[in-house]
Order: structure tokens, then C-alpha cells, then sequence
């Protein structure tokens, strides 16, 4: 009988860490209830005590989101655990997740205290937390750079004080698999009740090792996986979800002993709404989830795959929910067409919501001749609105030329007011992007710009993600059309108006 490993996704945590990847309550709420639909074991869904936003958002998890264990984040301080039990003590299964670094570097120049005070420390942090709950987890920082006789006694002693998960991260991607498991290794020999434990690994991919550090640490007794969607997070990122589980069903002979219980078929749609909401494009040649991952250009192959689909492809799209064949839908396809390709792509909206998405359709459909898949997720994207639009876009025209001055008319709508400006910029954006400022009165700095073109040809539906700054504060905005400056401006104030609803709740206090 093969054994169970527990996937624990920390998107919400560690890929929110992710530079710009800012999400607002509730985004972070439809991440995890889709998370929950993915069928993970456990949703890391934030750091509690680092801001009251963030405290909000995870109690919210913890009291709407059922299935999966929610767990929050605490350094191994007792305010931490006090207000990280206080924002998921409302879950069906809660678990704090204490953390402390074990490293000589981290001891030293980071916590600066002595690695026997840092012991005590982590040994009473457990046992302050077994006081709220049996669900604690605990993780050495930056275990792969750390002296395996102190990480075993450290690890024994929290153990005896009451911790169910040892969690050893790679935190700078450090390490290679051959030591990596060895590590592992001996732990397993030297600690004596590492029986009562489940071990954990969390592997960063600064060297582009973590899946395979962490696929291989299963086979060296590993029992959880920490891993986020999209192998987002901080500096290169961490371990992908859709890339570790995947392997091991397609590569079941290797992994013959193990098993998870992912519902891969809503990987692909939960790939799509991390990417949209983070503002994070996901790159054409990423594994198991990328635009050509299932795609042929190649004669030979073209030739194979017409013949045999096993001779250049090795995972079945429709096992993550995609679809390798591409579709088209015109300004004729009715709502019938519409609704049955949404429902194979694995999007079940209601009738409120379809109704939004076909009125986009039908408004895109007249500007190009073909509709295409990931048009429509680009639209579904659009018109899921997390908050509430407090000015609209009425009206854009922009003049640009080689021996011209770059200039835009704007015409905003907010309630029932309507706002007209003139502006002159660099470019055509730069000047929309001027007009829309004096209109809100806002002094917004434009941190990141990335345009996409979602399909290829000339009409191709163009994606624009940015982000701004105000007071300190990074706000995601994304729009699409087909005039990349129009998605240019969807974005902009897509970004504003989640500033505005920011201040709004008090948050901006």
C-alpha cells in the first residue's frame, strides 16, 4: 500500500513574498477556496501579525475555507503565537507555524544571540503553542547551511516539547539533492523520537533545484511538501505544486510507493488565477502549465504527435484541467457555445457571472475575428471584480507620432460624476497615465509595466499588468483589449481603485 504525502501549499505566504505579488483580502479568500477545490492538505495563508490586513485576510480563510488545515506563520516569540491562534483559531483544523533559524550565519548576524539561548527559545515557542493547539509545526531556517549536531538536538528537544511537523527548509536554494537527502538521512538515524514527527521540506530554486530536492526527499522519508502554485516566491522562487505532483503520476514507476490526493484536474484554473490576480505572467515554457507546454512546432514532431500523442508528449493535457487542442469562437457563437467551452475549461460560473463574461466576449468578438482560449481567460480575469470600481473609464483618445507631442483626453466616471483631463507625457501611456493623475489628485509612482499578447496574430488580445506605488505601499493592476494603450489604462485605474478601497477599509491608517 503506497504512503501518503501531505501537500502544503504556501502561496499565500511565502509566493505572496513574491516582489509585487500584493493581494487583497479578498483575492487571497478565492485563492483559497480554489486551493481547497485543488484538494491540498494544508494552506499556509499568511503571516498573522505582520499587519492587521494581513491578520483579516487569514481569520477570513480560517472561518470560510473548509477541507484543508489552514495554517499561519510565527516567529518563535509568544505575541506571534498569541495573534496567530487568534486569526485561525476559527478553522476546522488549525496549525501554527513556528519558525527559527538554525544556521551560524542567521545566529549570528541575523538573530545575534547565542545558538543554546536560540534552543530554549524554539523548545518554549513549541510548548506555548501546544497550548492553543496539538496542530504545530516547526521549521529550522535555513537548515541546509546548518551544523547537523545542533539541528539534531534541536530538533529532539522540539519534538519532546510537543511539535507534529519538523519542517527543514533549503531557504536560499542552497542545496544540491545528493546532500540534501543525506542530510535528511541523518536526521532519521540520529534523532531518536523522529518517529513521532512527520518531516517537511520547503525548497527555494536559486539553483533551479527545488522540485527535484523535493521529489527526491520523499524517497528518502519525507512525508509533506511544502510547494506553491506557479513555483512563485521570493528571489527565484519555490518548489512548483503542478510540477511535483504531476511528476509523480506520470512517472508512477518511480514513485510506485507514493501517493497524494491533488485533484489535478483545477491545477490549469488555478494556475490561470494566481498568474491574474498576483500579476505574475506565467512564462510560455514553464512546465506542465506554460502556453507550449502542449504545443508543436517542429514538423518531426507534428508528425509524431498526429501519429502517436505518447511520442512527444509525456502528460495528458486534460490531466490539470487544460485542453491541448485550441478552439475558436466568432461573434455568432451563442451563449450555448460560450458556456459549454467555459465549463471545459473547468469554469462553472452562475448566471450573474456568465452573463458578465459573455457581455466581454461579445464586445471583444466584434474587434477580432477568432476567439480564443486563453482570450477567454484573459475575460474572466476582467470580470471578476474583488472591489467595488470607484472610477471608470468613459472615454480615451491619444495622439502620438514621430514629430509629435504624445497627448491623451481621459474621460473618468466616478458615481454619477464625470471627469474630464488633457495631458502630455513621453508616449501615449505615459500621457494617459498623466491625465488620469490629475484627476484623482493622486502621486503615484509606476513601479513595474508588462504587456502580453495573449493569442498571436495582429488582433491578438493584449494583457497589461502593473504596479504602482503610494505612501510606501505596492498596489496590482491588470487590464486587456486589443489597443494595448486602452489595456494600458484598465490597469492603471485597476490599481487605483484597489488603493482607494485600501484606504477606504482603514487600512491606510
Amino acid at each position: 500500500m503506497s504512503e501518503k504525502i501531505y501537500i502544503f501549499d504556501s502561496t499565500l505566504r511565502d509566493g505572496e513574498q513574491t516582489p509585487g505579488a500584493k493581494l487583497n483580502p479578498k483575492e487571497k479568500l478565492k485563492i483559497a477556496k480554489q486551493l481547497a477545490k485543488l484538494n491540498v492538505d494544508i494552506i499556509e495563508c499568511g503571516f498573522p501579525i505582520s499587519s492587521p490586513g494581513e491578520f483579516k485576510a487569514v481569520e477570513a480563510i480560517a472561518k470560510e475555507v473548509k477541507g484543508p488545515v489552514i495554517c499561519g506563520l510565527a516567529r518563535a516569540l509568544p505575541k506571534d503565537i498569541e495573534v496567530c491562534w487568534e486569526a485561525i483559531k476559527k478553522a476546522e483544523q488549525p496549525r501554527i507555524h513556528v519558525f527559527l533559524a538554525s544556521s551560524p550565519i542567521h545566529m549570528k548576524y541575523k538573530l545575534r544571540k547565542d545558538p543554546e539561548e536560540l534552543l530554549n527559545m524554539g523548545i518554549e515557542a513549541v510548548k506555548y503553542a501546544r497550548k492553543f493547539t496539538p496542530e504545530v509545526q516547526y521549521s529550522l531556517e535555513d537548515a541546509t547551511r546548518s551544523e547537523l549536531d545542533y539541528m539534531c538536538r534541536v530538533i529532539e528537544g522540539i519534538i519532546n516539547a510537543g511539535a507534529r511537523v519538523i519542517n527543514l527548509p533549503d531557504t536560499v536554494g542552497y542545496a544540491v539533492p545528493e546532500q540534501f537527502c543525506e542530510m535528511i538521512d541523518n536526521i532519521r538515524n540520529r534523532v531518536p523520537n523522529i518517529d513521532k514527527a512527520i518531516i517537511s521540506v520547503h525548497c527555494h530554486n536559486d539553483l533551479g533545484l527545488a522540485v527535484v530536492n523535493s521529489l527526491e526527499a520523499i524517497r528518502h522519508g519525507v512525508r509533506q511538501i511544502e510547494c506553491n502554485i506557479n513555483g512563485i516566491g521570493e528571489r527565484a522562487g519555490n518548489a512548483a505544486l503542478e510540477e511535483i505532483v504531476v511528476a509523480m503520476i506520470v512517472r508512477k514507476d518511480y514513485f510506485k510507493d507514493y501517493h497524494h490526493d491533488i485533484n489535478t484536474k483545477e491545477i490549469y484554473k488555478t494556475s490561470r488565477m494566481v498568474s491574474h490576480l498576483m500579476g505574475i505572467p506565467i512564462p510560455v515554457n514553464k512546465a506542465v502549465i506554460g502556453t507550449n507546454a502542449f504545443k508543436h512546432s517542429s514538423g518531426i514532431h507534428q508528425d509524431g504527435i498526429l501519429k502517436n500523442m505518447q511520442t512527444y508528449e509525456i502528460i495528458n493535457a486534460e490531466l490539470i484541467g487544460g485542453k491541448a487542442g485550441q478552439i475558436n469562437l466568432t461573434a455568432r457563437s451563442g451563449r450555448h457555445a460560450v458556456r459549454h467551452e467555459l465549463q471545459q475549461m473547468g469554469f462553472t460560473p452562475d448566471d450573474e457571472e456568465f452573463e458578465k463574461i459573455y457581455a466581454l466576449f461579445l464586445d471583444l468578438a466584434d474587434k477580432k475575428k477568432q476567439v480564443f482560449r486563453e482570450d477567454l481567460e484573459a475575460l474572466i480575469a476582467d470580470s471578476i471584480v474583488y472591489t467595488a470600481p470607484t472610477y471608470s473609464l468613459e472615454y480615451l483618445q491619444t495622439v502620438s507620432g514621430t514629430k509629435s507631442i504624445p497627448s491623451a483626453v481621459v474621460k473618468l466616471k466616478k458615481d454619477k460624476e464625470i471627469f474630464i483631463e488633457t495631458a502630455t507625457g513621453s508616449g501615449p501611456i505615459d500621457a494617459a497615465y498623466n491625465a488620469i493623475n490629475k484627476i484623482t489628485g493622486l502621486e503615484l509612482r509606476l513601479e513595474k509595466y508588462n504587456l502580453r499578447a495573449v493569442t498571436e496574430g495582429r488582433d491578438a488580445l493584449g494583457e497589461v499588468s502593473i504596479t504602482i506605488e503610494y505612501q510606501g505601499k505596492n498596489y496590482i493592476g491588470r487590464g486587456t483589449s486589443t489597443d494595448i494603450v486602452e489595456a494600458s489604462v484598465k490597469a492603471y485605474l485597476n490599481g487605483i481603485n484597489k488603493l482607494i478601497a485600501f484606504y477606504a477599509g482603514g487600512n491606510g491608517r
